[in-house]
């Protein structure tokens, strides 16, 4: 990962976080994008280890904001070898009382988002021939959730998306994978009372949460692989086996 260049969307915090300082600290020069969490403390973090760092303002659910994230990225670096669609958002709320904007709100931002990005480096990596994709999706995605209809459609379509886009991108050497992480200890999953804490880890044949470091290794792997493509990682201590 040494001087290669890697954008990581959604990466002020949580998960994001973890992967930008996981690829930093193999070498790899960051463009953090973030669209409302201050990034200063992780670009400072990344930033000691050596390495550059670009922070970049930018709603990827907007199709101009995305293009305009990863020309800046061209601009300071020449080029994008890795990118990490991570930026996500959740509504949850029953399908019953869930509005048309909490479905459109998520999507727009876990699939749309996920399209544009992939959509704005597309071009730059057929040039290079070479590149990486790494689209977060969810182990809701595969098995679907109670008060999660909008980001269940999400993250399933990020798969659907990941396993086409790997076909498309094939012949010029990229490859496009999935990651889909169970339950992670951060700031969402902080707020849970104890009570639905223990609920959850019952389901959860490892009996614990997963750690940002865990999905961090996982991005890190799939992006030095040079022969693994259209497949989703599950890191989940379990939990879609033990359902």
């Amino acid at each position: 990962m040494k001087d290669k260049t890697v954008i990581v969307t959604g990466g002020a915090k949580g998960i994001g976080k973890a992967i930008a300082l996981k690829f930093a600290s193999e070498g790899a020069n960051i463009v953090l994008n973030y669209r409302s969490t201050s990034p200063e403390e992780v670009k400072n973090e990344i930033e000691d280890m050596g390495v550059k760092c670009l922070t970049v303002q930018a709603d990827v659910s907007n199709t101009e904001e995305a293009q305009k994230l990863v020309d800046e990225a061209i601009a300071e670096f020449g080029g994008v070898d890795v990118l990490v669609n991570n930026a996500g958002i959740t509504r949850d709320i029953l399908l019953m009382r869930m509005k048309e904007e909490d479905f459109d709100a998520v999507i727009n931002t876990n699939l749309k988002g996920c399209f544009n990005m992939m959509k704005a480096v597309n071009k730059i990596m057929m040039k290079q021939r070479s590149g990486a994709i790494i689209n977060m999706s969810s182990v809701i995605g595969l098995a679907g959730n109670i008060g999660q209809v909008n980001y269940a459609a999400s993250k399933a379509g990020v798969l659907g998306m990941t396993y086409s886009v790997a076909k498309e991108l094939a012949a010029r050497n990229i490859t496009c994978n999935a990651i889909a992480p169970g339950m992670i200890a951060t700031d969402m999953t902080e707020v849970l009372s104890d009570k639905v804490k223990e609920q959850i880890l019952e389901g959860i044949p490892l009996k614990r949460f997963g750690q940002p470091e865990e999905i961090a290794e996982t991005a890190l792997f799939l992006a030095k692989s040079k022969y693994i493509t259209g497949q989703v990682i599950t890191v989940d201590g379990g939990m879609v086996i033990g359902r």
